[in-house]
């Protein structure tokens, strides 16, 4: 890889101060009682107080080293700028995407520095005036060609976020199961159907899956549907080209389905928060687990995981569809800030842009979080064996696509997160649930080209 390393640009500024001699001693005891005044002035002087908040989402047990970073390139940032209070708030992730930070976007008032995703978000938030524009700052900085894409938040050709990391999202297995039942790494739908079989029957559960948070159903399904019908399926669903109710996308969510009647997921699933679905698979009870890559923290932590040296990751396995051999990565998280500061807030902001963003800190994210680099890192030694397999995954793949909600209308996106809750509920199908979805899909995209 190519990479130049940033070199953060320090400055002091010195004062010179001399006192002319006067004749005369009482012109010189005048003299020196007025110097005296004057340098008691300039020692009480203020320096111009500047306040930034940062809205970040590191608020879970299991991202404490991601906030210890945090906090040490706040720490560096305060020591370069002279006068600058930085408030962290912390929200959770959903939280802060879906309410807070678009309630805030809303009324005009975000704070400066905050968590934002890319695509339709970044989107809204343009049109709406609310994000700074970053690319001139980029190109002042030197580091308009150090980052692998700002496709995500670029919008008619300028730049709103900067991406802290990248993310991939795979099928994550237990090698220690899989090898004690004489299973291979399943290859295709197929394997993995009967490698669920015989784990069921071995009863062990065969996925982990918590379906309480109904983001989390939507990794795997977005996967199987852009298997069965291509990478291209959600923007072809938006210009209308392709509908959810075509035969190549029902089969993703018939097959889905198969899944949950055959009592693969791992029981009550849809009673349980996210971080079950973690712990089910960290503590060595399920043989599968389909997440992203930021799921690595906590199961290479011994102190949480059991399975610290049993974890294996791979793309997920062919159905035979012209979307096999593509994987779910990208870089859709960044920072982004608000357009509303001032002189200078901006200049800290620049400051923070240059201790959060360069190599020695990318390379502590991909060491201590397993996080990909969002930047090119010129060395990349000494990475856990589990992220040199998921990087190599993902390098691997025939292309990359992104998460279908950062593409996807709000109301779409809510009516489909529900409804396949409700399909692991038994209370609908999967054809009666994509022509709702298509319903729903063509008043979105009507809404849209109103607004235009």
């Amino acid at each position: 890889m190519r990479t130049r390393a940033l070199i953060s640009v320090a400055g002091a500024i010195a004062a010179t101060f001399i006192v002319s001699a006067c004749s005369g001693l009482n012109l010189n005891r005048e003299q020196n009682i007025r110097n005296t005044g004057d340098s008691a002035n300039r020692q009480t002087q203020k320096v111009e107080t500047v306040m930034l908040t940062i809205r970040h989402t590191q608020v879970k047990d299991t991202q404490k080293k991601r906030l210890a970073m945090l906090q040490e390139v706040v720490k560096a940032t305060e020591a370069k700028v002279p006068g600058l209070s930085i408030t962290l708030d912390g929200v959770e992730d959903k939280v802060n995407r879906f309410e807070k930070l678009r309630s805030e976007m809303a009324a005009g008032n975000p704070p400066e520095i905050f968590d934002l995703f890319g695509g339709t978000d970044t989107k809204d938030y343009v049109k709406a005036d609310r994000l700074l524009d970053l690319t001139p700052i980029l190109g002042e900085l030197g580091l308009m060609d150090k980052f692998y894409s700002f496709e995500e938040f670029t919008v008619d050709g300028k730049i709103y976020g900067i991406p802290m990391a990248g993310y991939v999202e795979g099928l994550y297995y237990n090698k220690k199961l899989l090898a004690q039942a004489q299973i291979a790494p399943p290859r295709t739908w197929e394997e993995l159907l009967a490698a669920a079989a015989a784990f069921k029957a071995k009863k062990v559960t065969p996925f982990a899956v918590a379906a309480k948070d109904s983001w989390v159903i939507n990794m795997m399904s977005n996967t199987m549907w852009v298997r069965t019908a291509g990478s291209d399926t959600i923007e072809g669903i938006l210009d209308g080209s392709k509908k959810w109710t075509d035969a190549n996308v029902v089969d993703a969510f018939e097959k889905y389905h198969l899944l949950v009647k055959n009592g693969y997921f791992q029981e009550g699933s849809l009673a349980l928060s996210y971080a079950e679905q973690q712990n089910k698979f960290s503590s060595g009870e399920a043989a599968f687990m389909f997440d992203g890559s930021w799921a690595n923290t906590p199961l290479l932590d011994p102190e949480k995981s059991a399975i610290v040296h049993d974890v294996g990751f791979m793309s997920f396995p062919s159905m035979g569809g012209p979307g096999d051999g593509y994987i779910n990565g990208g870089w859709s998280n960044a920072y982004g800030f608000s357009k509303k500061v001032t002189p200078a807030q901006l200049v800290a902001i620049k400051e923070f842009i240059r201790q959060m963003y360069n190599e020695p800190m990318q390379k502590r994210q991909l060491i201590e979080e397993g996080m990909p680099p969002a930047m090119k890192l010129q060395d990349t030694s000494n990475v856990n064996p589990l992220i040199t397999q998921i990087l190599t995954v993902f390098a691997d793949s025939k292309g990359a696509f992104p998460a279908f909600d950062s593409r996807i209308q709000t109301k779409v996106r809510e009516k489909l997160e529900r409804g396949m809750q409700e399909l692991i509920g038994g209370r609908t199908n999967p054809a009666s649930l994509m022509s709702e979805i298509q319903k729903q899909q063509e008043a979105s995209n009507k809404e849209e080209t109103h607004t235009r």
